[in-house]
């Protein structure tokens, strides 16, 4: 137990341990709950239970009483692999477990949450999901979304290339939100799929009642059984349950660090809204059909790419780490219609001079770059800064570092990211986008 001498004396007194349900009261209010383990450097002032509506509360032990209700431990997560049945009248579903909330349960130690179910377990919370679809499972990772890089895009693509080659209809991709619409854009350029591949996740961990897994599990197979054959991200597009949404995987944003309808589609229509598993309307017919293209894997990747925020007092120095360190591209976020200030002109030039690619989007969320408007936009366009047009900053990083894994033709690069491959790009942005 992590609790400090204080607190620790005063659970002992109690005979209390982490894993009991106990009644706490103090100043005439009275909490039930099961007792929490504490992290390490926490306070020794306070116990937390986790309450029977699934959240946690601290409680100050000062002029508090506590009693035991019932004895108990942490329940242990068994592992063991659901043997599943298959009706040779549904779709065959993978669903592919990368970590994150979605797959997410309470680590007793901390009260925090932490990957710790495999896609396997996801079954066992929801087997009604096996209503919808022949399921079956694979973890790849389980990582927090924050963890995520460059080579595990490529090892999540080649895993889900031999899953496709060996026959599923569909893949739904288990995935941390944080970054999932980094990972949705750099599967849609490595990998182009004849079947729907749906990433998805969960802004609320399966241990409270407010949790959005199941939704977003079940509309997610639902799309990866439908005949939209790109790779997308399929999550609440509302704060209730009434439907999903499904967006396109290099036009689509988080928005929230909690609301569950944190994802958008930025600068585009969603491509479907989905309920019960069942697509109910379709926005676009401006997608790819289910086996109108072949399997083909595009792995390649550089690295050394790099996002920078230009700001305000922004210098020379925050380019140079980059070109002194040998990074082959750089995506910069510049102000507006795609701005810098003139002072770092010259230390752009440098690094163009010496072979960096540097590309240019927009911190504004909607709209479209447009570098010959003003004076600054058309000395960075003659410099040979990339204009990104209306790509997110995610996912013109993302392009930039695929593209030059592509080529090392410096021509090749710019000619690929002014290519719109999947979607990415569009040729005009209707009003309604610019403000949502």
């Amino acid at each position: 137990m992590v609790y400090k001498e204080k607190t620790a004396n005063f659970l002992r007194k109690a005979n209390v341990s982490v894993g009991d349900l106990i009644s706490a009261s103090k100043e005439n209010v009275n909490y039930e709950g099961m007792l929490l383990d504490r992290s390490g450097n926490s306070d020794d002032e306070h116990i937390v239970l986790k309450l029977d509506n699934g959240y946690n509360i601290g409680v100050g032990i000062d002029s508090c009483e506590i009693r035991l209700i019932e004895k108990g431990k942490p329940p242990k997560i068994e592992y063991s692999k659901i043997d599943i049945g298959k009706d040779p009248n549904k779709k065959d579903i993978l669903i592919a477990s990368t970590g994150g909330t979605v797959s997410s349960i309470i680590d007793y130690k901390t009260g925090a949450v932490h990957p710790a179910l495999s896609a396997n377990d996801l079954l066992k919370a929801y087997p009604q999901l096996l209503d919808l679809a022949n399921i079956d499972v694979k973890e790849i990772y389980s990582i927090l979304s924050e963890n995520m890089k460059v080579e595990y895009w490529v090892n999540i693509a080649k895993s889900i290339r031999s899953e496709i080659e060996s026959g599923v209809d569909g893949v739904v991709v288990a995935h941390g939100t944080d970054t999932m619409h980094y990972s949705s854009a750099a599967l849609s350029f490595i990998l182009e799929t004849p079947v729907p591949i749906v990433f998805t996740g969960a802004q609320k961990s399966s241990d409270r009642p407010s949790s959005d897994s199941f939704i977003n599990l079940m509309n997610s197979i639902g799309a990866a059984s439908s005949d939209i054959a790109e790779v997308t991200v399929c999550m609440h597009d509302t704060l209730d349950d009434s439907y999903c949404s499904l967006h396109r995987g290099t036009k689509v944003r988080k928005m929230h660090t909690s609301r569950r309808d944190t994802f958008r589609s930025i600068n585009n229509e969603p491509l479907a809204n989905l309920k019960d598993g069942h697509i109910s309307s379709i926005n676009t017919n401006n997608y790819i059909k289910r086996n109108d293209r072949e399997l083909n894997l595009r792995s390649s990747m550089e690295p050394k790419v790099a996002i920078v925020k230009s700001f305000p007092g922004i210098t020379d120095d925050v380019i140079n780490l980059y070109i002194d360190n040998n990074y082959k591209g750089l995506l910069i976020e510049g102000t507006g219609l795609g701005h810098l200030p003139n002072c770092i002109l010259k230390t752009i030039t440098r690094g163009i001079e010496e072979g960096m690619v540097i590309a240019m989007s927009s911190q504004c969320i909607y709209g479209r770059v447009n570098m010959n408007i003003y004076s600054t936009g058309r000395e960075l366009l003659n410099a040979g800064i990339i204009s990104c047009e209306d790509m997110t900053p995610e996912t013109a990083y993302v392009k930039l570092s695929w593209a030059l894994g592509q080529s090392e033709n410096l021509e090749e690069v710019k000619n690929i990211m002014a290519t719109n491959i999947v979607g990415e790009l569009n040729n005009k942005t209707s009003l309604k986008h610019f403000l949502n």
